[in-house]
């Protein structure tokens, strides 16, 4: 800077230095030896929350979780009791039956006591855990039901014929499940199949192929698990041999009915549910047939094959 002699007194000398006094000089840097990764004395609190892995949007939403997912996952519990209530059934039956065809050679001559307590643990064993799981598959289905109802019939913006409580009656009153099952049934697939725009609203629901094998077949098993019940009250010999066929037949009937009402469930998850896109499978065009040549360029006479 330039210095300018003041008005009065001893000369005076302006010096000016940079914010902060002046630059210290920079220290060598000097790499610490690797000691291994860092180590901390608590859990460190940053980074993901401590949760399992989720499918976007499978959690609740405003406190609501989605009607679809809800149908989704009480169809694959059910679904999985019914699978284990038809295995049960048909190691049932096959007691059952042997315990049958014991009665039939024990005309001829006594039987081993062995043979005959494995026989009596089988269908003891067999009967209860069918009767157990058989509940278990029912319970499950009536909420499936109900829930499959109540989306179906909001997505068609229609009211219910019944109310739940008189879908429930109508699956335990006796003589009452022989009726209201097969047409609540047949209500929820047209309300389904209204729903997505493939049924219209006049006339009364006629119900398909499958509803109706579904109806037959819940009707047969009640009917039939019914004259089982009855018939064990006679005591002859030949009632009591009656008798196991009869719950041998009552056992294969609740075999069927739990394999059509796994066709039944996965039928309608397939037209209430919209079809994953993760896995559904890439579709490959394998043949064309009827299509038009696709235009060619022609080839200039100068090109080089």
């Amino acid at each position: 800077m330039r210095n300018y002699p003041p008005a009065s007194g001893p000369p005076m000398e302006w010096t000016a230095d940079p914010p902060g006094g002046p630059r210290q000089p920079r220290r060598p840097h000097r790499r610490r030896p690797y000691t291994g990764p860092p180590s901390y004395p608590a859990p460190p609190r940053w980074g993901f929350p401590p949760l399992a892995w989720r499918w976007p949007l499978a959690l609740p939403t405003n406190g609501r979780a989605d009607p679809a997912e809800r149908i989704v996952s009480l169809s694959v519990t059910t679904v999985a009791t019914l699978w284990i209530t038809a295995v049960l059934g048909s190691a049932a039956a096959t007691a059952e039956f042997w315990r049958y065809l014991l009665l039939v050679r024990s005309k001829n001559g006594a039987l081993d006591g062995t043979v005959l307590a494995v026989s009596d643990a089988l269908v003891a064993t067999a009967g209860i855990m069918t009767w157990l799981f058989g509940v278990l598959g029912g319970i499950f289905g009536v909420l499936w039901a109900l829930r499959a109802r109540a989306y179906a019939h909001q997505r068609a913006e229609l009211r219910p014929a019944r109310r739940d409580w008189q879908v429930v009656a109508g699956f335990l009153v006796p003589g009452l499940n022989l009726f209201v099952p097969g047409s609540a049934l047949a209500e929820l697939e047209h309300a389904t199949l209204r729903g997505i725009g493939e049924a219209d609203g006049r006339g009364r629901p006629a119900p398909s192929r499958i509803v109706k094998l579904w109806w037959g077949g819940w009707c047969l098993s009640l009917l039939l698990g019914w004259t089982a019940l009855l018939w064990g009250l006679r005591d002859s010999a030949q009632a009591l041999a009656d008798g196991v066929l009869l719950h041998a037949v009552s056992d294969l009937a609740l075999v069927g009915v739990a394999v059509l009402s796994i066709l039944v469930v996965r039928r309608f998850n397939r037209l209430l549910v919209p079809p994953d896109p993760t896995t559904s499978r890439p579709m490959r065009v394998r043949r064309v047939t009827g299509a038009p040549e696709p235009p060619r360029a022609s080839r200039p006479p100068h090109a080089v094959r």
